[in-house]
């Protein structure tokens, strides 16, 4: 391996030649934000999906609430840690079949990881709070189907695909996430994040609807279950093209 024979370059019909980042902007679709052309300054173009369309709505109420917080010392952090409780709390009313109040619950956590970020960029964001974030995240969308599971034995096998589709998407969206920060791509279309927010077909708003239905109409678990399972994994197989596209 030829380490220091220097980036790949392309001559063009001027006969001017053409550096790896210029490369990658056109073929991959990777453009600049207007500042210098450095590698960390790539912004990653991407489909908007519903969670991006939505930000500039719910950014503006949440923002102000978030800087009201933070100006009276609640710290961000906490309310992620009180967010995550509530998610598990969610999910144990709905193994005991108390769907009304596990849908409450579902709603208070959704704001309370809102809120959470509001606070952090009215105060400070941190590299602990952006990794405390997307574990509460997950705790939330694994306990969910499983309080699910719990409730019936007919959900059972339902709630396991909808968990382990979970489970792959996440370990998509991280490893994303991962090669996007060491190639230094950004993106802005879901607000300010730690780490790079890949956009797919089932993302955070498809995935509270779908919670939202299945705490209305409990006995359409299954097939609901089973039908978010199946657009998770096209979303896993629109990342995975995604990654082969921009990454090989």
């Amino acid at each position: 391996m030829q380490r220091n024979a220097g980036p790949p370059r392309q001559v063009q019909a001027d006969g001017r030649r053409v550096g790896h980042e210029e490369l990658d902007r056109r073929q991959h679709g990777i453009g600049y934000d207007g500042r210098r052309d450095r590698p960390r300054d790539l912004v990653l173009r991407r489909p908007v999906m519903l969670d991006a369309r939505l930000r500039p709505i719910i950014d503006v109420p949440l923002n102000s609430i978030g800087q009201w917080l933070a100006g009276r010392g609640i710290g961000a952090n906490g309310v992620t840690m009180a967010g995550m409780v509530v998610g598990l709390a969610a999910a144990a009313a709905i193994g005991q079949g108390e769907y009304r109040t596990g849908l409450l619950l579902i709603l208070v956590n959704r704001l309370l990881d809102g809120l959470d970020g509001a606070i952090a960029r009215a105060s400070r964001l941190t590299d602990f709070g952006g990794y405390l974030d997307i574990v509460a995240d997950f705790v939330f969308y694994v306990a969910v189907p499983v309080g699910f599971g719990l409730a019936s034995p007919s959900n059972l096998v339902p709630a396991l695909l909808l968990v382990a589709s979970f489970a792959l998407t996440g370990i998509s969206f991280l490893a994303f996430a991962t090669l996007a920060a060491k190639r230094g791509i950004e993106t802005a279309a879901h607000g300010r994040k730690s780490f790079f927010y890949d956009t797919g077909i089932a993302e955070g708003t498809e995935t509270i609807a779908a919670f939202i239905l299945m705490s209305l109409f409990p006995t359409y678990f299954p097939t609901i279950a089973v039908i978010y399972a199946s657009l998770c994994v096209l979303t896993i197989a629109q990342r995975s093209f995604g990654a082969w596209h921009r990454f090989r």
